[in-house]
């Protein structure tokens, strides 16, 4: 065998191991962060005398917070390592968690649940993983690398909302918080094999070429474009995840218990992560095939028709799955073909940073879903004019992508670094 097979082979395992590592930690931020659904009515009932606006506002505090910090923890990740970003990032989910499992006032609940797991959740998901994995892998294979990565980190999002829709039943919704704390933990065996060599060019990189990059990015259209239609997918997918669970109780038309109906939209959300392996699996392809921008396009354009359908029709349990497992195949489909594109854009130097501030907007888009779910149902007691809004947030978005170019940014006055 030769050095060079030899290093070869190295690198394949290396990368392989980052991929395993990375999907682990992605599978256990996104699962904790779903189960806060199936506890917004029990908590409310129990601290806020059942308006639940108070605790949507927390989810969205998480939300934007998630959105703010990302830029950071992708400098930090940039420029000081992977591994600084991600133990800061697991450190602030697990006291967030402890905070929200032990606080009584509407403070506690937009600290803990807010603001710390909106910081864990930023420097242990999308922006921190997939730069490391997309600067670990070959070239010719970032783009699968960055869709199995996403696909498999949606496994959590299958477990734990199915464990919280029976421990709800069992527990109240402290010891319920308690237990997926817990399970927050295997976390730290996989943050120490997430790491990149980088050249001594990047880590000689300093504050003002960040921040130059920054600024020619969104200078460039393309990116400017992927960052607005990023607000939509945040949107969708923050306003289902956090008040799925509580429309599935309120109008679904069922002889179950609420509790039941609870448990159904856990479920739902369940196997809408379960969906989105192979949706985001089959989009990742879809982009080695066709232009991704057509692809993210098509995706879109999808979400809104399935949520028009799921609105227009009365809300049963079978219409609940049935909603579910489409809009599941939609899900995170949206996350490998934009980082890909940035990636393509820009190449790998600072895809921390670039990518951290293209999820800001995805996160502002979650602020704004949760909270207005949360405030037109308790002003109106229906999600009508919310549902509305994502329907017409997609059709733009799809709209938008059309109009984005799938090739690398001018470089002139750019300190990338490949």
């Amino acid at each position: 065998m030769t050095a060079n097979s030899t290093t070869i082979g190295s690198d394949h395992r290396g990368g392989l191991t980052i991929v395993l590592a990375g999907s682990v930690v992605l599978a256990l931020a996104f699962g904790v962060r779903a189960v806060f659904g199936g506890i917004v009515q029990p908590l409310s009932n129990d601290l806020f005398d059942g308006r639940i606006e108070v605790f949507s506002l927390s989810i969205a505090i998480q939300n934007l917070v998630w959105g703010l910090a990302q830029p950071g923890f992708g400098i930090i990740a940039d420029k000081f390592g992977d591994r600084r970003a991600l133990w800061l990032g697991f450190i602030c989910y697990v006291a967030g968690m402890l905070v929200c499992v032990v606080g009584t006032t509407p403070l506690a609940q937009h600290v803990g649940a807010g603001v710390l797991v909106g910081m864990g959740i930023s420097g242990t998901a999308f922006g921190v993983v997939l730069a490391v994995v997309g600067r670990a892998a070959p070239e010719e294979k970032r783009g699968r690398y960055l869709g199995i990565t996403s696909a498999m980190g949606s496994t959590g999002q299958v477990v734990l909302p199915l464990l919280v829709s029976w421990l709800v039943e069992w527990l109240d919704w402290r010891m319920t918080l308690l237990v997926i704390t817990f399970a927050l933990a295997p976390m730290a065996l996989c943050i120490p094999f997430l790491h990149t060599n980088v050249s001594q060019t990047t880590a000689d990189a300093d504050s003002a070429s960040i921040t130059q990059t920054v600024g020619k990015a969104f200078g460039h259209s393309s990116y400017t474009l992927l960052s607005a239609g990023f607000f939509v997918c945040g949107f969708h997918l923050a306003f289902i995840t956090a008040h799925l669970p509580n429309y599935v109780q309120n109008f679904c038309v069922s002889t179950a218990s609420a509790a039941e109906l609870r448990a159904l939209g856990l479920q739902a959300l369940a196997l809408a992560g379960f969906a989105n392996i192979f949706g985001t699996l089959f989009a990742s392809h879809l982009g080695t095939r066709f232009p991704k921008p057509y692809v993210l396009a098509a995706i879109y354009a999808l979400r809104a028709l399935a949520i028009l359908i799921f609105i227009s029709l009365p809300v049963t349990p079978t219409s609940v799955m049935i909603f579910a497992l489409v809009m599941g195949g939609l899900w995170l489909s949206t996350v490998p073909l934009t980082s890909a594109l940035v990636l393509t854009m820009f190449g790998p130097r600072a895809m921390g940073t670039l990518f951290g501030f293209v999820f800001l907007s995805h996160q502002l888009g979650g602020f704004a879903g949760v909270w207005l779910g949360g405030v037109f149902f308790d002003r109106y007691a229906s999600y009508d004019q919310v549902w509305y809004l994502a329907i017409a947030l997609g059709v733009l978005s799809a709209l938008g992508h059309l109009l984005v170019q799938e090739r690398a940014a001018p470089r002139t006055g750019l300190a990338y670094g490949e």
